[in-house]
């Protein structure tokens, strides 16, 4: 079990489940270094947690490698007792394989996947002097299913799978004393749809409206029980953590159908999506 304590550091924590898990993280004592690229952002949610916890601010663009070097030696220096790191940053690209260019992709692959090793890499050192620690990484349930018109997201996602799996049996076979979760949300109620890029080739403005539109229908779990979860997760030193109904589904249709799931997915998405209507 990892103790909730001491500090944690969360990266995309102005908006959505990492702002839900600094406000309940501070709810149980700890201490904070939150990073984002919105400052404003930020200072509101310091206000927010008030003035019985430690928390520091930290403008990061998590696409840059020196950006994240420079977050984790500030985060540990303000916080010595820094045990927990929640590599969470991510952003969403709306196109099949064929509407995105390379740049655009690229730009997915250095927030979503490189702005995690880069995060593991820069904290690690210092998570190895704590008696016990916890890194966090966020797929999500498109690191275990790969729908169409989501190449870009669903690569990243799985090789955050394959990134954390390996690096946590790494760790175990060490004997280290850091614990590392992979975290796979469902329909989360965030804004990322809202916020997506959409790829160069998609000029159809209502594709992207129909898009957001199915995702805020669907997107069931609120970022606060999201953030619950993520916590019991640390706390049991869960190495897959699941959120939400829909991702408990979706990974045992992928498990009893690996190579055909996607068209009972998609029938089932579709009456939902006239649920909806």
């Amino acid at each position: 079990m990892t103790a909730i304590r001491g500090a944690a550091a969360i990266t995309g924590a102005a908006s959505g489940i990492g702002r839900a898990l600094a406000i309940e993280l501070a709810r149980r004592g700890c201490d904070l270094a939150l990073a984002d690229r919105d400052e404003a952002g930020l200072k509101t949610l310091a206000t927010e947690i008030g003035t019985g916890r430690k928390v520091s601010l930290h403008r990061v663009d998590v696409g840059k490698p020196d950006d994240i070097a420079q977050f984790a030696s500030e985060a540990t220096a303000a916080h010595p007792a820094l045990g927990i790191v929640v590599n969470n940053a991510g952003v969403a690209l709306l196109g099949a394989f064929d509407e995105i260019d390379q740049a655009q992709m690229e730009w997915l692959f250095d927030i979503n996947f490189w702005g995690v090793v880069h995060g593991t890499r820069a904290f690690l050192p210092h998570l190895k002097t704590r008696p016990e620690a916890h890194i966090v990484n966020l797929s999500s349930i498109f690191g275990i299913i790969a729908p169409p018109g989501q190449s870009a997201y669903a690569a990243a996602k799985f090789a955050v799978r394959g990134f954390s799996e390996s690096v946590r049996h790494e760790l175990a076979v060490a004997g280290s004393p850091v614990r590392l979760s992979v975290v796979h949300p469902g329909g989360v109620a965030t804004a990322i749809a809202r916020n997506s890029r959409t790829g160069v080739g998609v000029t159809d403005n209502a594709r992207r409206a129909q898009s957001i539109e199915r995702f805020e229908n669907a997107a069931k779990t609120t970022p606060k029980d999201a953030a619950l979860r993520i916590i019991r997760g640390i706390e049991n030193n869960a190495p897959r953590i699941l959120i939400g109904n829909d991702a408990r589904f979706m990974d045992l249709l992928q498990r009893f159908r690996p190579g055909t799931y996607w068209a009972p997915l998609q029938r089932k998405l579709e009456k939902m999506a006239k649920g909806a209507k």
